[in-house]
Order: structure tokens, then sequence, then C-alpha cells
């Protein structure tokens, strides 16, 4: 999974040819530690068709800002370079794939 910053989310998420899923964590986040071998793991499942991303939410307090983040870890899920989905707290691998099948069906 690739790390994403202030200054390559641009590139990385909104210039994407594919959905995106950015995951706003912090190291001492507890819940975060949870959902990153789920996302890990989607990622692979995914790979071609979902770019799964993380951006670190004390060291990029712009994106932070920018897109609301008051809580992590949260989900936000970009297509077309556009927010469409965005999820707050710890979810299952399961429900996570929806939410990413959910995208693709749409896009």
């Amino acid at each position: 999974m690739l790390d994403v910053t202030d200054a390559t989310f641009d590139a990385e998420v909104l210039g994407s040819e594919i959905p995106v899923v950015v995951d706003f964590w912090a190291p001492w986040c507890g819940p975060c530690r949870m959902v990153a071998p789920v996302l890990e793991e989607l990622s692979k499942t995914y790979d071609g068709r979902v770019k799964i991303v993380k951006v670190n939410a004390d060291e990029n307090p712009r994106l932070t800002g920018d897109y609301g983040v008051v809580s992590i870890p949260t989900l936000n899920i970009y297509a077309g370079g556009e927010l469409v989905q965005s999820t707050i707290g710890a979810r299952p691998k399961a429900a996570i794939a929806e939410q990413i099948e959910g995208v693709l069906a749409t896009a």
C-alpha cells in the first residue's frame, strides 16, 4: 500500500484512473492498526481495479483539514477525482469489500 502525502495526494488519488480507497490513520491509533492488515489483503484482492493508499493524519494536516477528518481511522473512497464515500471507524473486511464493490459497480 502506498503512503500518500499532502504533496502527492492530487496525483495519486484525485488523478487516478481507478477508484482509490484512502485510509486516514496514525501510528498511535489502535483501531487503525486493526484495519491495516485488512486493507493490505484487500489491496491484493482488488489489485489493478482499486488503489488503496494510506495518509498519516498527523503528518498531513492539510489533507486532514481539507476532508474534515476528525476521527480515525477514516476511509474515504474517491472515483473520478471525487469523494464518493466516507466511513469512520474500524470495519470488518466484508463491510469494506462491500463498499468497494458498490463503488466499482457505479464507476
